[in-house]
This record gives C-alpha cells, sequence and structure tokens, in this order.
C-alpha cells in the first residue's frame, strides 16, 4: 500500500487518524501498531512472518542487553547484530551472490544454482531500526522498552518503515513509554508536511518517471548525448522529489499521530561540496553509518590513512545496502572516493567568495548527476554508455520513443523542478511549511492543502501514481 494509493489517502489513513483521536491516550501505541502491521502485511504477504520473528528476537535481546543485567551483555549484543545482518545479507544478497558464482562455475563448465529469494518491503530499513536498538541499549544510552507493543510502535511504525527515514532508538525512546496527549494541533501541523510530500511524489516525480525511464532504455548504439543529458538530469530530479517526497509525508504522517520524527533533507543540490552533500542528503542514513559503523572504526581519530579507510568502508556499505548490483557498489565507491579527495586536498570546506562558491555548486551538483547515472542504470555497461555520452557530445537528437515521452508537460516540469533546486539552500521547504507562521509559510501551506492535494487526487484518480523509488531498498 503506497501512501500516494486511493486505498491508503482515502480509507486507511482516515480510519487510523479518527481511530487515535476518539481513543484514550495510552492506547495510542497499541492503535499504531496494529494499523502498522496491517499496512505493511497488504504489500509484504507472507514476507510480514520474518519481520515478526525479527522483532520478538531483538525485544528479547534488549532485556539482555541493559547495563546491569546478568550474563555477557557483549556476546548478547554481537549474536543480535549477527543475526540481524544474517536475515539482511541472506535475503537480499543470496541471489546477488550465487547468481556471481554460477557465472564463475559457467566459465569452466559447471552448473551451480541461483537462489531466488522474494525481498521483503523494507528489510533494510527494519534490520538497520534493530540494530540501532539493540546498540543503543547496550551503550545504556537509553532502557530497553518493558512494553512490548511499544517496540512494535518503533518497528514497524508504517509512516517510516518501508522507506525511512530511518530513526535511530535514542531519537524516539522518550516518546513511545509515555505517549503525549494527541491533539488537533498535531493534524494541523502534521497535513501539509503531508501535502507537500504528495505534491513532490504525484505532480514532480511520477510525471518525470516516463521520459526518464524511456532515456534509459535506450539501446546503447542509438544513445546520444541529448538523450544522456536529458536522463541522467531527470532522474536526479525524480530520485529527489521522490524519496524527499516520501520523507515529507512520512515525518507529517508521523506528526498526524503524535510522533516527531527526523528530518532527512535539507535541499542538498544546494550543497558546494560533496562532503556537504552528504550533510543534507538522506540524512539518517547517513547519521546511521557514523555512529553503528563510522565512529565505532575510530572515525578520524587514527591518522590520515585511516580516516580515508574507514570512509572508503563506509561508501562501500552505504551503496550495497542501496541494492545487490555493481552498480551500486561502484556508485558507493564513486562518492567514498570524492570525499577521501576533498579531505586529501582541503576541498572540504565552503569557500567564502561568491562566485566560487557558484562554481563549487556547478561541480558538485555535476559530480552528483554522475553519480546517479551509476544509481539508476541496470547494469554498468549501461551506465559507461550514459556517461561517455554526456561527456564527448555528439550533435545527434531524441530517439522517436524519448521525444514522444518528452512531453511539452513533462518538459515544463523537468524546468520548474530545476528552478526549484536551483534556489538558494535556505529556508528547507519541509520545516518551514511545518513551524513557520510567516505569510508566505500560510499562503504556502493553504495552496498545497487546497490546489496542490486537489491536483494530486486527480493524477491519483487517474491511476498516474506509481511505487516510490525507495520501496525496492
Amino acid at each position: 500500500m503506497s501512501f500516494a494509493s486511493p486505498l491508503f489517502l482515502w480509507f486507511f489513513l482516515p480510519v487510523v487518524l479518527a481511530t487515535v483521536l476518539v481513543t484514550p491516550r495510552n492506547w495510542r501505541n497499541g492503535v499504531v501498531a496494529v494499523a502498522s502491521l496491517l499496512f505493511y502485511v497488504s504489500g509484504a504477504g507472507g514476507t510480514t512472518l520474518l519481520l515478526l520473528v525479527c522483532m520478538v528476537g531483538n525485544y528479547l535481546a534488549g532485556r539482555r542487553l541493559e547495563p546491569g543485567a546478568p550474563g555477557d551483555r557483549r556476546l548478547v549484543l554481537v549474536g543480535s547484530i549477527a543475526l540481524n545482518l544474517a536475515v539482511l545479507v541472506i535475503w537480499k544478497y543470496a541471489g546477488f551472490a550465487t547468481q556471481q558464482l554460477h557465472d564463475i562455475a559457467a566459465v569452466v563448465g559447471a552448473d551451480l544454482p541461483v537462489v531466488q529469494l522474494a525481498l521483503p518491503i523494507g528489510i533494510s530499513f527494519y534490520t538497520f531500526h534493530h540494530i540501532s536498538y539493540v546498540v543503543d541499549v547496550y551503550r545504556g544510552e537509553r532502557p530497553a522498552l518493558r512494553e512490548p507493543v511499544a517496540f512494535v510502535t518503533y518497528i514497524a511504525m508504517f509512516p517510516q518503515l518501508v522507506a525511512g527515514p530511518i530513526v535511530r532508538f535514542r531519537e524516539i525512546a522518550d516518546q513511545l513509554p509515555q505517549p503525549r496527549l494527541h491533539r488537533w494541533d498535531d493534524i494541523a501541523a502534521g497535513f501539509p508536511r503531508f501535502a507537500l510530500g504528495l505534491c513532490k511524489k504525484v505532480i514532480i516525480a511520477d510525471s518525470l518517471a516516463p521520459m526518464v525511464d524511456a532515456c534509459f532504455a535506450t539501446p546503447a548504439d542509438e544513445m546520444t548525448t541529448s538523450i544522456a543529458w536529458l536522463g541522467a538530469i531527470g532522474y536526479t530530479l525524480q530520485l529527489y522529489f521522490d524519496f524527499s517526497g516520501y520523507s515529507d509525508m512520512a515525518i507529517g504522517l508521523g506528526r498526524m499521530l503524535g510522533f516527531r520524527l527526523p528530518e532527512n533533507f535539507a535541499r542538498p543540490y544546494s550543497s558546494v561540496t560533496v562532503t556537504e552533500f552528504w550533510r543534507r542528503w538522506h540524512m539518517s542514513l547517513s547519521r546511521w553509518f557514523r555512529d553503528y559503523v563510522y565512529i565505532p572504526l575510530g572515525g578520524n581519530r587514527g591518522g590520515v590513512l585511516q580516516t580515508y579507510r574507514n570512509l572508503s568502508i563506509v561508501f562501500v556499505l552505504t551503496g550495497f545496502w542501496h541494492g545487490a548490483n555493481w552498480t551500486f557498489l561502484v556508485w558507493g565507491l564513486f562518492h567514498g572516493g570524492l570525499l577521501v579527495l576533498e579531505r586529501r586536498f582541503g576541498w572540504d570546506s565552503a569557500p567564502v567568495a561568491t562566485r566560487t562558491r557558484i562554481a563549487r555548486r556547478a561541480l558538485t551538483m555535476l559530480l552528483v548527476v554522475i553519480g546517479w547515472v551509476f544509481f539508476r542504470s541496470a547494469d554498468l555497461g549501461t551506465a559507461f554508455t550514459i556517461i561517455g555520452h554526456m561527456l564527448l557530445p555528439d550533435f545527434s537528437g531524441l530517439t522517436d520513443a524519448v521525444a514522444a515521452a518528452a512531453t511539452n508537460q513533462r518538459i515544463v516540469l523537468l524546468l520548474l523542478a530545476l528552478a526549484i533546486v536551483a534556489m538558494p539552500d535556505h529556508p528547507v521547504s519541509g520545516p518551514y511549511l511545518e513551524s513557520s507562521r510567516d505569510r508566505i509559510a500560510t499562503a504556502a501551506r493553504v495552496s498545497l492543502m487546497t490546489v496542490g492535494v486537489g491536483y494530486a487526487a486527480i493524477l491519483i484518480a487517474g491511476g498516474t501514481f506509481s511505487p516510490f523509488l525507495y520501496y525496492q531498498f
């Protein structure tokens, strides 16, 4: 069930909000937990059992991990993390790994089987939530949850279960045991944020999708510079408005339910360095890797070479976390290499001079666009073909298929999206709409909740919405 589907918008969400409003405050976690499991079952089907097993195991482990708990706490922690990672590796990467072994064996005439497992929706996200829970409890940063319902609410909360933000346990622990009084103010604050995300997703991202798909589906012998750049820029904008739109919807939904979820985007395409880009893009993932991988590895405390090694490890993992494909590994190595270069030559600090900032912002955007080609391409051959045409220009135009997909409406939306991301880096639209009370913010909220939502609803009713891109991760 997608946030942008009629079933969710016109039935599921109103019923959940009405139930939360009319039931006692202490019932909130139970209502959210049950609704979240129903939401997950609707999309995941039988793989919901895996989520339930993981939740039971990590809940029981948490009770054994608190400081002062009997037994070998460190052994319980290592075992919990190992089991969580084993679940992720088996279900997400077994097919990829066995396919590589199959291809290698085929060279010598052997035939090895390829494992085919259905990828559970959101497994990358709920695995990271489980690891955050056991590690934060072990470190004594927050006590283990005593109520199973509160634990299910944290792990399975439907606004963030499938595609984030990745909520570290310490960020939400204080909101779970004692639910605060749910008020209409929460709905009034959360709905404009949800409306913003809905408009980003349905009006912009979904409109650009057919054009982007046509560009990336172009055969290598028909690829041109125009198609390569149109596809790369189109996907850069589609991914941002799709994923940041999902995050806005998730944060708005959480607020309507009485929870404060962490921010996930802060105008990343305004960055003047790749280092800054990763402080602004998918921030909850960056914070997770920083707290649970980079710092435990030693961070930047062990000298230059160790810092470079730790950065490289983090971005290899970041790449593979997104998917079992060599394209994601190359994308991670590409960004990790850029961060190492920026640190090595002192380019990770934002310049002060206006002209220099403009030039560095343009360069950063170019590098990010090139990186997204690896991220979107089905294989490395396609990626290198597209990048080759981007860097070595020709004077050919569009194929008939791409020209048919690049309608006037989509080109206008592409230019509008470009204008939006080219704006200054402040204010960030989501928090600004949610908290500001000035005239501009008020007018924007009213416009979004009337014209924006109305137009998005027409598009959804017409069946033009599509799944969120990060559902596949």
